[in-house]
């Protein structure tokens, strides 16, 4: 004679995992809450535009013309040195060789442009060398100089917002900016970025957005 036979009766925990409705809904929850997540994101605002940078054609270190056409529909960076400062310049285009690195991934969508100030002493061979000591990769990284200095100073200080002033009396004192400026690619400044990791690391960040996102404003 056997015992009462005893039977384990599920609790709720188990009869709902072992429903099939709840493994349909799990699976299908599981795939549309990121949809979902990507759908109603809050997207950083689209970054000011601070000056409309006019149309100009410069000359590159392999004495070619170059300018704003050659640079239409590619984010650029362009900063502001002379070989002979004797100070930060030096330290300045360090950062601009990392920099370099980390736009490597970008393809063609990222320039970068070093301007001179001093364009009587920074002919071409002399902006060639410097890109070649600075491992300046050609499809990339662009030097420019010019005949008219004049007018050079005139675009740096109304098209880029730039501040530069040459001392006539001393012609090693050239103060100029310090700044990368962000320029997209309908040649509009976009930012202003210091020599420090964190603002370089926040200019990296707003090089993605105008990637991933071009604006839409005019």
């Amino acid at each position: 004679m056997t015992g009462p036979e005893f039977v384990r009766k599920n609790n709720l925990l188990e009869k709902v995992v072992a429903s099939r409705l709840f493994w349909l809904f799990f699976l299908v929850a599981g795939f549309t809450y990121p949809i979902y997540r990507s759908l109603n994101r809050i997207l950083p605002p689209e970054l000011p535009i601070i000056a409309h940078v006019p149309d100009y054609t410069l000359i590159s270190e392999n004495g070619t013309p170059f300018g704003s056409k050659d640079l239409k529909g590619r984010i650029y960076l362009a900063n502001f040195i002379f070989t002979r400062c004797p100070s930060v310049c030096p330290k300045m285009l360090t950062e601009i060789e990392k920099i370099q690195k980390r736009v490597k991934g970008t393809g063609q969508k990222v320039a970068i442009v070093t301007f001179t100030v001093d364009p009587d002493f920074d002919k071409p061979n002399v902006l060639f060398d410097l890109a070649r000591k600075r491992k300046a990769n050609p499809y990339v990284w662009t030097f420019l100089t010019g005949d008219n200095k004049d007018e050079m100073f005139k675009l740096y200080r109304d098209g880029f917002k730039v501040g530069v002033e040459h001392d006539p009396k001393n012609l090693m004192d050239i103060a100029h900016s310090e700044k990368i400026v962000l320029v997209d690619g309908s040649n509009r400044v976009r930012g202003y970025y210091a020599f420090e990791e964190h603002s370089i690391n926040k200019l990296m960040i707003d090089v993605g957005l105008l990637i991933n996102r071009p604006s839409t404003k005019e």
